[in-house]
């Protein structure tokens, strides 16, 4: 089964960064889609990349004393997966690879109802919000890209608004009509 959310291979060992509170993702197009989430989501989703993926310890380790500030690899070994997390999302140390591997890890494993209800809104096959890997892009018709965004939004909100963000940055040649639907949220912020 392919992830779904992205037609990019996932590199391992990656997260992101973000702002505090609550955004009007409405309102908020610059912001990348992992960035618009809480702190508090922020920082759960980069604990279980730490907790599952066995080189992402390693990876921010490393990126976090490139940063300066007088610590040693070893002075991070000991840290908790959490407190890693927090730390690596106070110090925005994560890539934009980072953001894209998160992004999917929240709407493909973690969280797979927004992106069931898209797919079940548009007709695409999938398992548990997983694409059929038979199923090549572009998925559907621009009208039925259209129609379920709608209902997406009807059905969950803003984090509908954020998933339709998230495979607009970084899958919108597989949904024809993506950018209209991008257009049209903006315009009604």
């Amino acid at each position: 089964m392919d992830a779904g959310l992205i037609v990019v291979k996932r590199r391992r060992g990656s997260v992101a960064r973000g702002r505090a509170g609550p955004i009007n993702l409405h309102a908020m197009s610059s912001l990348s889609p992992y960035r618009s989430l809480p702190v508090e989501r922020r920082v759960a989703l980069v604990t279980y990349e730490l907790k599952t993926q066995k080189d992402a310890r390693g990876i921010f380790i490393q990126r976090l004393v490139g940063r300066g500030g007088g610590f040693r690899p070893a002075s991070f070994q000991n840290w908790s997966a959490e407190r890693l997390a927090q730390e690596v999302v106070r110090t925005k140390v994560e890539s934009a690879q980072d953001e894209l591997g998160l992004m999917q890890t929240l709407y493909v494993d973690l969280e797979p109802a927004v992106q069931t209800t898209f797919l079940d809104a548009v007709g695409v096959k999938h398992e548990n919000g997983r694409i059929d890997e038979e199923v090549e892009p572009p998925f559907c018709s621009e009208d039925a890209t259209a129609k379920a965004a709608d209902m997406l939004i009807a059905a969950h909100g803003d984090e509908g608004v954020r998933y339709l963000r998230t495979i607009h940055r970084y899958a919108s040649a597989s949904w024809p009509g993506l950018d209209a639907v991008i257009v049209k949220i903006d315009a009604t912020a």
